[in-house]
């Protein structure tokens, strides 16, 4: 395949959530996001092609699909994740739960109970993760308020 020719990716909302969740997720040293005009630039950098803040804004929004094999190798390269996060629906669902991890280990609370997980047995762990799986059927069948 020709690298400037559109490459086979999921449907557009999906290639949308996937690019979100980058921005979402991958931050930062200081822990903000990346600005569409920052990731642009890096991606115009790396392939040499014209890729412009609106242009990933659209990608990033659904409002447009079709991204270059290049566009997106850039994205992936930019990002730190593997390319194959937007060519393989099965590799990239792996990822996108591996980012969803991150992304929650970031708030405090899910940090703070992980922490303390540490020194549990396998059998304690095994509890805690019984008790989890509990409570989030429970909550999901909308039988717990907050």
């Amino acid at each position: 395949m020709d690298e400037s020719e559109p490459a086979s990716t999921p449907s557009d909302s999906m290639l949308a959530d996937r690019i979100d969740a980058l921005f979402r997720v991958v931050r930062r040293p200081n822990r903000e996001q990346y600005s569409h005009e920052e990731v642009a630039r890096a991606c115009r950098e790396a392939t040499g092609e014209s890729f412009s803040a609106t242009y990933l804004w659209q990608l990033r929004t659904g409002r447009r699909g079709n991204p270059t094999k290049r566009h997106l190798e850039a994205l992936a390269k930019f990002f730190d994740v593997p390319v194959v996060y937007f060519f393989d629906d099965e590799q990239g669902d792996v990822i996108a739960k591996q980012l969803e991890l991150l992304d929650a280990l970031r708030d405090a609370e899910v940090r703070s109970v992980a922490l303390r997980a540490v020194n549990l047995s396998p059998e304690g762990m095994g509890t805690i993760s019984d008790m989890i799986d509990v409570i989030a059927r429970r909550e999901n069948a909308g039988g717990a308020g907050p």
